[in-house]
């Protein structure tokens, strides 16, 4: 009897064992439940078991796909020593499911993940000549992300039983196989990729795919060949689809591409491929008309051609109230006062038209040379043209020269707003077009909030985007003195005629001076003493040559007159040959803004090094002719409460300066798909992706951001 209870006690424990889920407690690592799962309760020996890591995360954060895009790390399994898969990590045999695409910043960073739940399954052999109990232990590692990142881990231990006959996990079994049911499916057919310049092609040409009822596709690399943010163009032809995609410069194309293209059905219905690209041609019937129902936009980066539109639009109206910006308005604003003045409406429109077509015009003539450098392979940015010495010096004379005008030692006949003889002679209309010009060339480098979103939009764009978008700044711009032209509600604001326009005109000329001075001292940074020396001599000589043309009479009028006209001439170019000629010496440090607190230069190698160290890293991509860039120095850069707390966090403060041009400081600012500076990069202590802050600093913002990569970091 002892013997019967014995071997009904034990033969309950073993049906006990055969029905209980091969698989340990879970374990809460804070914000995912994490276990490992089998397909298996008990296994026989030889045979392939699938056994996967599953995580259940709290609502919005995520995990990474294997390639985790532009930041994030994918989960593994370290295993333990002694354990049944020793001396590898899982994630070299994981099968991926076909992943989110997680926007982190339009346009900017695109990442690629599982929220939810995600069940991650890999293969184990069972040795042939094993039998009793498999022991795993090991440790999950993954990074999950919601508005923050945080590396969590988790103890596993799971214990599988071999034995002599199969006997299934029916809730690790399903589990394991909705994740093969999610993984890409091999693409049957052919794919190619080429790359052009930054453009990187992948044409696919599937056997038995029905190109009509797809809506959206996408392709996701196993590396980081493209840049994950940006647009993917598709095109379809009677034979397959082309994907166009912008090339990363820093990870070349080899041998092949492979990776995993999405395609969406009008149903919703998204399905991975996986495929290996070989490097040749496009296939031809790949490519013809673009993909019916696709939105780019949406699918990837998060920002349409609209909502560009629309930023460069209110970029351009906020550009009127820039400092840069200013003073050469203080000119129209005179100019439309007498032009309401004379109670000829039609004078007023004629200038509002000038005036816009000025600014329009010459915003186009700086997107064409953009596209022309583009097209050359060179890096662009928005104010490019004060990286030229030259130019820089003679704006200085000009604003001089303007300011002169304005304080009334010379005349321009009757045109207030003519910036020489001849356009005084063709009267206002030329003034004010000029007037335009001048504020486009001056406004150009003042990238706002607004101009930094719409313009590194479309940095990759094809020319007709990038002519559209620069003709809206341009529009943005002058859109105000416009209305001013064409809405007789408007004009009846402007105030009467009277002895204060004289007034009003001269006060208008300190802007100009202080202008001039701004411009010098931008010059200074970039050539050196000897070059703004030479610029206030060129002043100079232009106020001798204005003063001898404007005095001179009698006998000698002609002759002094040619004379100053020589002045003037002379007064032009000796500071425009200086800042040809005399180039800051090679290796000069210009001074920050300020000298209380150690700044350090910018270089990839030197943000390696500070971050090997364990430090973390700020850099302020700047510049000397860069408004909004002074502006956030003095605002909150050099505040003392900010640079506490990039000391008290280890966080080396690094100095990325383009007052001149800089190949390394324009690879990286096209990299990152700016088009100009400021730019601003936040790395936390030993963190190899950096935030990107604004263009408009606050130490709010700033503070704000240390504080987050910090308690990442920690």
């Amino acid at each position: 009897m002892h013997q019967f209870i014995q071997r009904l006690l034990i033969g309950f424990a073993t049906l006990a064992v055969m029905a209980a889920p091969a698989q340990a407690e879970s374990h809460d690592a804070g914000h995912a439940v994490v276990d490992l799962v089998s397909e298996r309760s008990v296994a026989i020996p030889g045979e392939t078991v699938y056994l996967g890591l599953h995580l259940v995360m709290d609502e919005g954060w995520h995990v990474y796909w294997r390639n985790p895009g532009d930041a994030g790390l994918s989960p593994v399994i370290l295993w333990d020593d002694g354990t049944a898969i020793e001396g590898r990590t899982a994630d070299e045999a994981f099968t991926w499911p076909l992943p989110e695409l997680l926007p982190v910043l339009p346009g900017e960073i695109m990442d690629y993940g599982y929220s939810g739940k995600v069940t991650l399954p890999f293969a184990y052999q069972v040795p042939s000549d094993l039998s009793g109990l498999i022991q795993f232990n090991g440790t999950a590692d993954y990074l999950i992300c919601k508005d923050v990142c945080i590396p969590e881990t988790a103890p596993l231990s799971f214990t599988l039983e071999i034995g002599e006959t199969q006997v299934p996990d029916t809730e690790g079994g399903a589990l394991i196989a909705a994740a093969f049911a999610a993984e890409p499916m091999p693409l049957d057919g052919e794919a190619t990729a080429s790359l052009e310049s930054d453009r990187l092609t992948l044409s696919v040409k599937p056997e038995a795919l029905e190109l009509s009822g797809i809506t959206a596709a996408r392709f996701l690399p196993f590396n980081n060949e493209i840049k994950h943010a940006q647009d993917q163009a598709v095109t379809t032809g009677p034979d397959g689809l082309t994907l166009t995609m912008v090339a990363e410069p820093r990870e070349p194309l080899g041998e092949q591409l492979a990776g995993v293209l999405t395609v969406t059905t009008a149903e919703g219905t998204r399905t991975g491929y996986a495929l290996t690209a070989a490097n040749a041609a496009p296939l031809p019937g790949t490519s013809g008309s673009p993909l019916s129902g696709d939105a780019p936009a949406a699918d990837a980066s998060g920002v349409n051609l609209l909502s560009i539109a629309l930023f460069a639009l209110v970029g351009g109206l906020v550009l009127n109230l820039m400092p840069c910006v200013l003073p050469v308005l203080s000119i129209k604003a005179v100019g439309m006062v007498q032009a309401a003045a004379s109670g000829q409406e039609s004078e007023l429109r004629t200038h509002g038209i000038a005036y816009t077509g000025g600014v329009i015009l010459s915003f186009l003539a700086i997107a064409g040379a953009f596209i022309a450098l583009r097209a050359a392979g060179e890096f662009v940015s928005l104010g490019f043209q004060l990286q030229y010495p030259a130019v820089v010096a003679a704006l200085a004379i000009v604003m001089f020269a303007i300011g002169l005008w304005l304080l009334g030692v010379f005349e321009l006949g009757s045109s207030v707003q003519g910036l020489g003889g001849d356009l005084a002679a063709q009267g206002g209309t030329s003034g004010a077009f000029f007037t335009g010009v001048l504020a486009a060339v001056v406004g150009a480098p003042c990238v706002g909030p607004f101009l930094g979103v719409a313009l590194g939009a479309v940095l990759t764009q094809p020319a007709p985007v990038v002519f559209a978008v620069f003709g809206l700044v341009g529009l943005g711009l002058a859109l105000p003195f416009l209305l001013l032209s064409f809405v007789p509600g408007l004009q009846g604001l402007l105030p009467r005629p009277g002895a204060w326009m004289e007034r009003l005109k001269q006060f208008f000329a300190f802007p100009m001076f202080l202008t001039a001075v701004w411009l010098l001292s931008v010059l200074g940074d970039q050539s050196g003493s000897r070059a703004v020396t030479m610029t206030v001599l060129g002043a100079v000589l232009l106020a001798l040559g204005i003063w001898i043309v404007t005095t001179a009479g009698g006998r000698i009028r002609r002759v002094a007159q040619f004379a100053g006209a020589l002045a003037v001439i002379a007064g032009l170019l000796v500071p425009i040959r200086s800042g040809l000629t005399n180039e800051a010496e090679a290796g000069e440090t210009r001074a920050y803004a300020s000298s209380t607190f150690e700044t350090v230069a910018w270089s990839p190698a030197a943000v390696d090094e500070a971050l090997s160290d364990g430090k973390g890293v700020f850099v302020d991509f700047t510049a000397s002719w860069c408004m909004i860039c002074q502006a956030n120095k003095g605002t909150t850069l050099n505040q003392a409460r900010v640079r506490q707390a990039m000391e008290d966090a280890n966080i080396v403060f690094m100095v990325a300066d383009f007052t001149n041009k800089d190949e390394t400081i324009a690879a990286e600012l096209k990299a990152r798909n700016r088009p100009g500076v400021p730019m601003y990069l936040l790395y936390g202590p030993g963190q190899r992706t950096p935030s990107i802050l604004p263009e408009a600093l606050t130490p709010g913002i700033v503070l704000g951001e240390i504080d987050a990569v910090t308690s990442t970091s920690s």
